[in-house]
C-alpha cells in the first residue's frame, strides 16, 4: 500500500482558473470543474492552457473525480488538480483507484484532507495495466448505455417540439402552478438521522443521471428537521436553482427539500405530468430561466423569475398523447437503465476486488 501523500503532488497552481461567468458553450478548449458533467464549458484563451496531461482533478466540494488527459483550463471553484510524483505512473490505474476511495460527505465543505489519508495498493506495472483494460472495457459498456438513454431522451424532445412548436397557447408560470422555495433546517448535521422513520432529505446528489425522477434518498433527517424545513409531495417538481441549473425532477417520493431547491406543486388543472418536465426542459423555457431573452446572466434561479416565465399550455388531451410516446420511450429507457445498473453492480464489485 501506498499513502496518497507519497503519490500525489497537488500543482492546482500550475492550472489557470476561469469564473463561470467566463465559460462558453463551445469553444477550443475544454474546462474541467468538479461538476457531474466531465467538460463544464470551453474557452478560446490560449495564455494558461495547462498542457502536462495526463492528470487528475478532484472537487474538493463535490468528491468527484476526472481523469483527464487533453490540454484544458480549469473551472474557478473547488477544483484540485493532482499530478504522480513518479512521472512513469500509469494514472488510468491510480485514477481508478481514486474513485474507490472511501471519502467522507461532510456537505459544501472541503474534503481534500481526507482525500490526503488515502492508502492505494499498488501491484506490479504489467497487473495495473490488466486492471485498467478490464476497467476500460466496462466502463466503456457504461457509456455506451448512458449514450443510449440521452438518444431516447433527445427522441421524446424532439417529437416534443413537432407537437407542439407551433402552440401559440401560454400562460405565466405563476398564474397556473403553486411555487415556493424550499428551507433547511440549519446546522443540517444536528438533524440527520439513521432512523428508518426519519424524513426523506432529498439532495441533487439522489438523482441518477438521465433520470426524470427522484425516487431514493442517501439520508434523511428528524421531523424536528422536517419542520424547520420544506415538505414535499409525490408528484411535486423541484428546480435546482444552481447545480444543474433549471432543469426540472418529478418526485416519486416524498420528503423535506433544502432552500436551493424551487417546488413546483399544484398543477393537475393545467399540465400533464410528463409534458410539463419537457416543457421546463425545452429551451424557451431554459431561455427565460438563464436571462437569455433579457441578454443578461443569471447565476441563481428565483422563484420570481419561474414565476414570470411564460409556458406553452395546450389542451390536456394532446398534453396526454404527448405523454404516451414518453411513456412506451420510458419502457426502453427502462430496459436500458436495468442494464445499466447490472454493469454500474459489477464495476463496483471489481472495484472492490482490485482496491478494496
Amino acid at each position: 500500500m501506498a499513502r496518497f501523500t507519497d503519490l500525489f503532488l497537488d500543482v492546482t497552481k500550475d492550472g489557470h482558473k476561469i469564473p463561470k461567468e467566463n465559460y462558453l458553450p463551445q469553444g477550443k478548449y475544454p474546462i474541467i470543474d468538479q461538476g457531474q458533467e466531465y467538460i463544464a464549458g470551453y474557452s478560446d484563451e490560449a495564455e494558461g492552457l495547462y498542457e502536462d496531461v495526463p492528470a487528475i482533478i478532484f472537487g474538493d466540494h463535490t468528491r468527484i473525480i476526472k481523469y483527464v488527459d487533453r490540454p484544458c483550463f480549469l473551472g474557478a471553484d473547488g477544483v484540485k488538480l493532482l499530478k504522480a510524483k513518479d512521472s512513469n505512473s500509469n494514472y488510468k490505474y491510480l485514477y481508478y483507484a481514486l474513485c474507490h476511495a472511501k471519502i467522507p460527505n461532510t456537505g459544501y465543505n472541503r474534503h481534500f484532507k481526507w482525500l490526503k489519508e488515502v492508502d492505494i495498493r499498488l501491484p506490479n506495472k504489467h497487473e495495473q495495466q490488466n486492471v485498467v483494460g478490464v476497467l476500460d472495457q466496462l466502463t466503456g459498456l457504461i457509456s455506451l448505455r448512458k449514450q443510449q438513454l440521452a438518444k431516447l431522451d433527445e427522441l421524446v424532445r424532439a417529437h416534443f417540439g413537432k407537437m407542439f412548436s407551433g402552440c401559440k397557447q401560454k400562460e405565466i408560470l405563476g398564474n397556473v402552478v403553486s411555487i415556493s422555495r424550499g428551507a433547511s433546517p440549519r446546522p443540517i448535521s444536528e438533524y440527520l438521522t439513521d432512523d428508518v422513520n426519519g424524513v426523506n432529505w432529498i439532495k441533487i446528489g439522489d438523482v441518477p443521471e438521465n433520470s426524470l425522477y427522484i425516487e431514493h434518498t442517501k439520508e434523511r433527517i428528524t421531523l424536528e428537521g422536517a419542520k424547520k424545513s420544506r415538505y414535499v409531495h409525490k408528484g411535486d417538481f423541484v428546480l435546482s436553482n444552481s447545480m444543474s441549473f433549471g432543469r426540472p425532477y418529478i418526485l416519486n417520493i416524498d420528503g423535506c427539500v433544502h432552500d436551493g431547491w424551487l417546488i413546483i406543486s399544484d398543477y393537475s388543472e393545467t399540465f400533464q405530468p410528463l409534458y410539463l418536465y419537457y416543457a421546463i426542459r425545452d429551451s424557451e423555457v431554459q431561455n427565460q430561466f438563464s436571462g437569455k431573452v433579457n441578454g443578461a446572466t443569471v447565476k441563481n434561479l428565483n422563484s420570481d423569475l419561474v414565476k414570470n416565465t411564460s409556458i406553452k399550455t395546450p389542451p390536456l388531451q394532446l398534453q396526454q398523447q404527448f405523454s404516451e410516446f414518453s411513456s412506451k420511450v420510458g419502457q426502453v429507457k427502462l430496459t436500458i437503465q436495468q442494464s445499466l445498473d447490472k454493469l454500474e453492480v459489477l464495476r463496483k464489485s471489481l472495484m472492490q476486488e482490485y482496491f478494496g
